[in-house]
């Protein structure tokens, strides 16, 4: 397999497509149709040129190249990792026979089903942020949903790929899909509830990109550790794209609370709405509202499917090869807390390969940790006492053993009363949405930016923060 990316192609790969004509001119077919669907769904700012990376290669070092591209033109490919020599299954029943090229007839419906929900999330993202450049804080956050947007376009087309190279026409069937459902359609939605919600303004979309996008992260790492070598190398590289993504989420975040942090100093005031900050606590309401709707995508704490899949070798763990267990794991349990009817928790003892919903879930919990912690380090070089957290994971959640309990964000069990009192304490309001909202003045101003954000620490790619990161009309 080249490490260098063939650009030269109407549709750049380094997969040989070339030598599959059959295949080529399916994908060729699709391509139009994706075009179409960006150009309806895609980011609704016009331009002239943005200042992206497009992939050139897929090796280590210097796989990227920076440019202002037209985004319309924007070459969306094919890139898989490449192959580690001799690599061989690394858990479940498998474990230690040579991975997989093609698609073993008796996963064939399991594998397929992976695929076309993690290829469901890629351009439901575009879609949910397709409006949010008309409101952009500076040229250099607007290049940086550009990026993001035409990398999650990228991304769909990793997994069309696979539908289309491995899974005949019922493949090509559900690659059509991936086009037709759309982010908060009544009629037909995209599969995961995260992918409906709104992304109205900017604080959301950093929040979705540290904690939404996080959670990506820990799913393309899991299917990173497939047998399904395609899938594997697929997902390995996609990984390389989705930091950037992670990074304007965490940035993102760094940046209003350190605006905020600046605009309480000068004021000596915590209510700093009227100074045109976003107050702390609509941030605490912010990430207690991404973080849990984030959490409801690793589906409920206990799966057999998760199991079935670990068993079968199609999805592992996060950083399979480090866990010093056997990697089968038939003969473990672990404990997990459950809420009882009676206000109380419980521990029950569940067999581990039932719970790896719960061990991702858990991984994932830890990695947000530390932003948080970031975070509140900002606020305390300022010398302000307030802090932000997490809430317990069994709050607002409508997946696994807390949906259908009323749990506080300390972890309290309540009643349906007491949980609707405290809600407007604990989730954004609808009073607060709008304010934030009315903060979302466009900046398109050369090295300026909106006064409710602070400007980043570096630029891109070592550009200034007054660079001239996208050419508007």
């Amino acid at each position: 397999m080249p490490t260098n990316i063939d650009y030269d192609s109407k549709i750049p790969n380094n997969v040989a497509l070339a030598d599959d004509r059959r295949l080529q001119r399916a994908l060729e077919g699709w391509q139009p149709k994706f075009l179409n669907w960006w150009g309806e769904m895609g980011p609704e700012l016009e331009n002239q040129g943005v200042y992206l990376r497009t992939a050139v290669s897929v090796g280590r070092d210097g796989w990227a190249h920076f440019d202002h591209v037209n985004v319309p033109d924007y070459r969306w490919g094919i890139f898989l990792a490449e192959p580690t020599p001799d690599r061989r299954v690394a858990f479940g029943e498998h474990k230690g026979q040579p991975v997989w090229q093609q698609v073993p007839g008796e996963y064939r419906a399991d594998l397929q089903r992976l695929i076309v929900v993690q290829g469901d999330t890629e351009p439901a993202s575009v879609e949910q942020q397709r409006l949010l450049g008309l409101s952009a804080p500076s040229l250099y956050d607007l290049r940086n949903l550009f990026q993001v947007n035409v990398e999650e376009g990228r991304h769909l087309w990793a997994m069309v790929y696979l539908l289309h190279a491995y899974f005949g026409r019922e493949g090509r069937e559900e690659a059509e899909a991936l086009l037709y459902r759309n982010s908060g359609s009544p009629d037909s939605p995209r599969i995961l509830g995260a992918f409906n919600e709104e992304t109205a303004d900017w604080l959301a979309f950093y929040m979705f990109t540290y904690f939404t996008d996080r959670d990506g992260k820990y799913q393309l790492g899991s299917l990173k550790e497939s047998a399904f070598d395609p899938l594997s190398r697929t997902c390995s590289f996609m990984l390389k794209e989705e930091a950037h993504h992670m990074m304007v989420g965490t940035t993102g975040v760094d940046r209003v609370v350190t605006r905020s942090a600046q605009l309480i100093r000068e004021h000596d005031t915590l209510d700093i709405a009227a100074c045109g900050g976003i107050p702390l606590d609509i941030i605490q309401k912010y990430i207690n509202f991404h973080y849990t709707v984030s959490l409801d995508l690793f589906g409920s704490e206990t799966s057999t499917n998760a199991a079935n899949y670990y068993t079968a070798g199609l999805k592992g763990r996060w950083q399979e090869e480090r866990r010093k267990d056997d990697h089968r794991l038939t003969d473990d349990s672990v404990f997990m807390d459950k809420p009882e009817g009676d206000g109380t928790w419980s521990q029950e003892e569940v067999p581990t390969l039932l719970a790896l919903n719960l061990d991702l879930r858990d991984e994932y919990i830890s990695d947000c940790k530390n932003g948080v912690t970031r975070w509140n380090r900002i606020l305390e070089d300022h010398g302000i006492d307030f802090r932000l957290r997490l809430p317990h994971p069994g709050f607002n959640r409508n997946v696994g053993f807390a949906s259908g309990h009323h749990i506080t964000p300390d972890g309290t069990i309540v009643d349906e009363q007491t949980w609707e009192a405290g809600r407007h304490h604990w989730l954004p309001t609808t009073e607060d949405l709008a304010f934030v909202r009315s903060l979302m003045q466009p900046v398109y101003e050369r090295g300026k930016i909106a006064q409710w954000v602070a400007p980043p620490v570096n630029g891109i790619n070592g550009k200034p923060f007054d660079y001239e990161y996208v050419r508007l009309v």
